[in-house]
């Protein structure tokens, strides 16, 4: 295959016409092309290599799932980049999002709109993030019932809804959870008589 000065291929409709035909190659053709610059777009925003790499895959296949509307006259590398970038973008936005909620579920309901000495306010970031740790610890299945329990402020019905559970497991796994997690805390604050 020739390639043009900037190192892209000259055909590269070519390449998008057949990808859009199905021809996994001619796919396998235009990622290797694009992956570097794909992966320097999601890292600026998400600003983990890790991350960028996961955005990255993730991008090509939402590519990949939308080359038929792709219009073979336009630009082929922009229309990438800002698939790239939304999907960076909305991982930001929802790991904005997690912290937010698991901020909310640790305010300190006694203080209201009392303002806390800052003394307070460290000792309760300190216990904050040792309960979240604590959560996350959790297996899967029992924290993503108190996330949406305790974090989301969402009914047992709802949750059974959102998670495809029965209003029983609901109930059983919140249990368990809450269970494991004053079995943690009794561990750590034992009264050392």
């Amino acid at each position: 295959m020739r390639e043009s000065v900037e190192g892209r291929p000259l055909d590269e409709r070519n390449l998008i016409a057949s990808a859009k035909n199905g021809e996994t190659q001619a796919f396998e053709q235009l990622v290797r092309t694009h992956q570097g610059i794909a992966l320097r777009v999601a890292y600026l925003v998400v600003r983990d290599l890790s991350e960028a790499e996961d955005v990255t895959q993730d991008a090509f296949v939402k590519v990949y799932r939308s080359l038929e509307r792709f219009q073979l006259d336009a630009p082929f590398r922009p229309w990438l980049l800002r698939i790239v970038r939304n999907e960076a973008l909305n991982r930001v936005r929802s790991a904005k999002r997690r912290e937010r909620l698991a901020l909310q579920v640790t305010r300190d309901p006694v203080s209201g709109d009392a303002a806390s000495s800052p003394e307070a306010e460290v000792m309760w970031q300190e216990e904050r993030g040792h309960l979240l740790g604590l959560i996350e610890d959790l297996p899967e299945r029992y924290r993503s019932v108190l996330y949406c329990r305790y974090l989301l402020d969402l009914s047992e019905e709802e949750t059974s809804v959102m998670l495809g559970l029965l209003v029983g497991t609901v109930k059983s796994r919140s249990s368990r959870a809450l269970q494991r997690l004053r079995k943690s805390l009794a561990v750590e604050y034992k009264d050392p008589k």
